[in-house]
């Protein structure tokens, strides 16, 4: 990026040159492609809040500048003061939106429209809104009576993608909207998340991780988008990257709870300490593991009972008992010395490497239970809307409906990867809307 451009930012929100929807748009894109830029396009809100004075155009000009770096609050108190304008009116509504004020935020929506601000642009806005307050067939009502050239356009296939898998469903019809809409713009933010997620829950995740770094790129970045990608990265290890994705949320949302307290999560994390030559004899124990026990002399009785329990390597008799051996059939104790001295040998032992038998979890006890809620409990765990961290968490799991979660203890839960205490409330309250609570709680 060089200085001219850099120029270009602070010149295209302070100056008095024209200033209007192609402007931001170019703002966005110059931030997209150099996110340093963002320091420069603070520079220049905090330039115009600086002012003893302002125009009702430099309070447009500073009210979208807090928009798009997130001051959201401040946003909606400039703009409420400004000149007026469809801009401003526009640019309310989308700060007003941010801020969850959803009948506010379509009032001057409609407003913006009545001033001059693009119609359909608007509608489509408004259907977003919509969307958001659970009046899904509104939306997709305002969605269907938009004809002409915008219908050709990326913003519009991705709300109604959106709307489509909010209301339907149907997975073939929003990823053919969100493809579409890329067609248009291949930067769209929502459309790569909304297809970053959708490969997610397919457990395509190479594919979901490229789609969600496409569009972390774009600026201002879909929140979700950096949350997501940031646990993605977290479980690849890679820590300073989940890091970066978290701090870009706290740049524009300094309170956000969950990017606050995955960011403390991924610092701690990515300080442990990996050392040189433990890796070094991990990867000797691995190439141990791996010799096949056809390399060594044993009896053919032994070898017949090895190959009906399936054990081909070192590394499946390690995590074999001498109890599961004695078990098999024809096995028995002249084979036991045979292969303990075997693995001795190698400075290995039986059952080295066995996982302990956990106890079976009690049956659940449904006498307490009301029809409905026994209902519940063979419902797909999908239903609880669970954030992506908690889900990964309950496909680890290997938990499937609602009733094999509650079959579990806290403990169980936090024993998974990445679940911590807020994922553990999150599963509890949702829990507990169901009149439900987990084994022990």
């Amino acid at each position: 990026m060089t200085e001219s451009t850099a120029v270009d930012v602070h010149e295209m929100l302070v100056s008095n040159q024209t200033f209007g929807p192609a402007e931001i748009a170019k703002i966005c894109r110059i931030v997209s492609e150099d996110y340093s830029q963002l320091g420069v396009l603070k520079d220049a809100v905090n330039e115009l809040q600086q002012m003893p004075e302002r125009t009702p155009a430099q309070a447009v000009r500073l009210g979208v500048g807090q928009y798009l770096i997130g001051q959201f609050r401040n946003a909606e108190e400039t703009l409420s003061h400004a000149d007026g304008s469809a801009l401003a009116l526009f640019y309310l509504a989308k700060s007003q939106f941010q801020l969850g004020k959803y009948e506010e935020a379509i009032q001057n929506y409609q407003r913006a429209k009545e001033a001059g601000y693009n119609a359909d642009e608007c509608q489509v806005a408004i259907a977003e809104v919509l969307r958001y307050q659970g009046k899904l067939q509104e939306a997709m009502d305002i969605l269907d009576n938009i004809f002409g050239p915008y219908e050709q356009t990326a913003e519009y296939n991705y709300q109604r993608g959106a709307t489509v898998a909010a209301r339907d469903g149907h997975l073939e019809e929003v990823l053919r909207l969100y493809n579409r809409a890329l067609q248009y713009d291949d930067r769209h933010p929502g459309a790569l998340f909304g297809l970053a997620l959708e490969n997610e829950r397919k457990g395509n995740d190479d594919e979901a991780l490229k789609l969600y770094e496409r569009a972390a790129s774009c600026f201002p970045a879909h929140v979700g988008t950096l949350i997501n990608l940031g646990i993605m990265y977290e479980d690849r290890n890679e820590f300073n990257k989940a890091q970066a994705c978290y701090k870009r949320v706290l740049d524009v949302f300094p309170d956000h709870p969950r990017a606050r307290l995955y960011m403390k999560d991924a610092a701690a994390s990515g300080n442990v300490y990996y050392d040189e030559e433990s890796m070094r004899m991990n990867e000797r124990m691995n190439q141990l593991l791996s010799i096949s026990v056809n390399d060594f002399e044993l009896s053919v009785r032994s070898r017949n009972c090895l190959q009906k329990m399936g054990i081909r390597t070192l590394g499946d008799l390690v995590r074999t008992t001498e109890q599961q051996l004695l078990a098999s059939k024809n096995f028995g104790e002249t084979s036991l010395v045979e292969i303990r001295e075997m693995l001795a040998s190698k400075g290995l032992s039986l059952g080295q490497l066995a996982t302990p038998q956990r106890e079976p979890e009690p049956p659940l006890d449904t006498s307490g239970m009301s029809p409905d809620q026994q209902a519940i409990l063979d419902r797909p765990i999908s239903e609880l809307n669970l954030s992506v961290r908690a889900r990964k968490c309950m496909v680890r799991l290997g938990i499937n409906t609602i009733g094999e979660l509650i079959r579990k203890t806290a403990d169980d839960l936090l024993e998974s990867k990445n679940f911590g205490v807020t994922s553990l409330n999150e599963v509890r309250s949702k829990l507990e809307a169901l009149n439900l609570k987990l084994r022990g709680d």
